[in-house]
């Protein structure tokens, strides 16, 4: 095995064969069930998104005036009878929308999700980029496998989500401005500028990326040779322009259409578990420990950290931005697992530190290091995919076969309510707008247009009540459609 490894080494070029070799089978996983309806986890944000799209593809692209198909206040907490949706710079949307309209022979819910996974695969190539940088050629393969094959990973790489595209922005980003502390040029820094402002549009949370850029700033320049030197100043000044500036000008912009903005302060810390035991189990424990490292993924990922004989901390403050992301943004990532999509970067990093570490260990003895390094992986990528494979069912098919009864019956403009606790999910099925939920009376939401009310819940207290109220003008044992312009006399 050890002469096996060794002529590997020394293929000429062997880091981008192998490099290769895990981009492609990166791209062949995340294949799996690509055409999966809307209808999986977290189908409720994957549906906002996909529906953007959807209006985009239908009616043209209108940049600054993103629309989806919910007109209900849920959100936002406001009537939103236009269903704006500003959430994020619909750059995702667009490339999204361009691709179902110029490549048609696809699914909308195909290319959004290979949108995903191409941006994946530019992320692991720069991943592979920042690693052998910081660790060397082997710890960069090491961390784009990681990055590529955790399953968890490979799960929330190929969703209907704006993240993925976002990180890898954020990535060049980072790996601009790793290039600009090396040669001081401008082209790097505003290049870094430029995807960082795109990204943080896309999803502000990128702006813990900073966290690394500064350590890599500050160890190379202090204050007071910073300030002495005007031509850097006038960089970073323009630095600083070029990623502040488009970003408070678009919030200036939505801040003008309210109900198109759903609730975001109950995301830094709305149940006030910032801090509490539960907090620290479901982060760190739950997510870290388990759902993304399989427990065993934390013999390379502590020792990496702990016992990496390394003068650089790059590694250390990516994770430490990643650190106070969850802190920060503490209820967001204990109610919803994707959230830490975002740190998946820097764990692969130090997983891969880690691994070089124990391969080369000279504290412990190799014939026991190595063989605990590879059962570790084995053991860590097995225990989460057997936890992620639930991400991939459909479990309330239903939705679907009621979505596809209501489009063959109501006319394409006609106002939809898809009862589903708020979850839009089962509205996007219907591909019409209208209203996730009785937000309020049904009379108040007949008066502002609804046509058609569809519900799956057939014993649901609220259509039981529209039922005997309306005609009945399709009912199954897995649905309801009635038709709210027939009231029964």
């Amino acid at each position: 095995m050890r002469k096996i490894i060794e002529r590997i080494q020394k293929v000429k070029n062997i880091e981008y064969y192998l490099l290769a070799i895990i981009l492609i089978l990166g791209l062949l996983v995340r294949l799996y069930k690509i055409g999966n309806p809307v209808a999986d986890w977290h189908s409720f944000r994957q549906a906002d998104t996909a529906s953007v799209t959807r209006i985009y593809v239908e009616e043209g692209i209108n940049f600054l005036y993103p629309r989806y198909h919910d007109f209900s206040a849920t959100q936002s907490r406001l009537y939103n009878p236009n269903g704006y949706r500003f959430v994020e710079l619909p750059i995702f949307n667009v490339i999204h929308a361009s691709l179902v309209n110029t490549f048609p022979q696809l699914s909308l819910e195909v290319w959004g999700r290979l949108v995903a996974i191409f941006s994946s695969l530019v992320s692991a190539y720069v991943i592979y980029l920042l690693g052998k940088k910081f660790i060397n050629k082997w710890g960069g393969i090491l961390a784009a496998a990681f990055y590529m094959l955790l399953p968890f990973n490979i799960y929330f790489t190929r969703v209907i989500l704006p993240d993925p595209t976002a990180i890898t922005l954020a990535l060049l980003g980072l790996w601009f401005f790793v290039r600009f502390t090396e040669d001081e040029k401008p082209l790097p820094l505003y290049l870094s500028g430029a995807l960082f402002t795109t990204s943080m549009l896309m999803k502000p949370f990128t702006a813990f990326y900073f966290v690394p850029a500064a350590y890599l700033f500050f160890r190379k320049y202090d204050w007071k040779k910073m300030l002495q030197n005007s031509k850097l100043v006038i960089k970073l000044l323009v630095f600083a322009s070029i990623v502040v500036i488009p970003f408070l000008a678009w919030r200036a912009w939505i801040n003008q259409y309210p109900a198109g903005i759903p609730g975001w302060k109950w995301m830094f810390n709305g149940d006030h578990i910032r801090f509490r035991p539960a907090f620290w189990r479901w982060i760190f424990v739950e997510r870290l420990g388990i759902l993304i490292l399989g427990v065993w993924g934390l013999i390379p990922f502590v020792l990496g950290l702990l016992k990496a004989k390394t003068k650089d901390y790059f590694i250390h403050f990516f994770l430490l931005g990643m650190f106070l992301y969850t802190l920060i943004f503490a209820t967001a990532n204990v109610r919803h697992d994707y959230y830490q999509l975002m740190i998946i970067p820097a764990v692969s990093l130090a997983l891969a530190q880690g691994a070089i570490y124990m391969w080369n260990s000279k504290d412990f003895k190799r014939i026991f290091s190595r063989p605990l390094l590879i059962f570790s992986i084995i053991m860590m990528l097995g225990a989460t995919a057997y936890r992620v494979k639930e991400y991939y069912k459909i479990n309330h098919p239903e939705i679907m076969v009621a979505g596809q009864a209501i489009d063959n019956i109501a006319p394409k403009d006609a106002l939809v309510i898809a009862p589903y606790n708020g979850d839009t999910a089962f509205l996007y099925q219907t591909k019409r707008k209208g209203w996730p939920v009785i937000d309020t009376s049904l009379e108040t939401l007949i008066k502002r247009g609804a046509d058609y009310y569809v519900s799956v819940n057939l014993n649901d207290t609220d259509t039981l009540m529209v039922e005997e109220g309306y005609e009945v003008v399709e009912k199954t044992n897995d649905y309801v459609i009635i038709d709210l312009n027939k009231p029964k006399l």
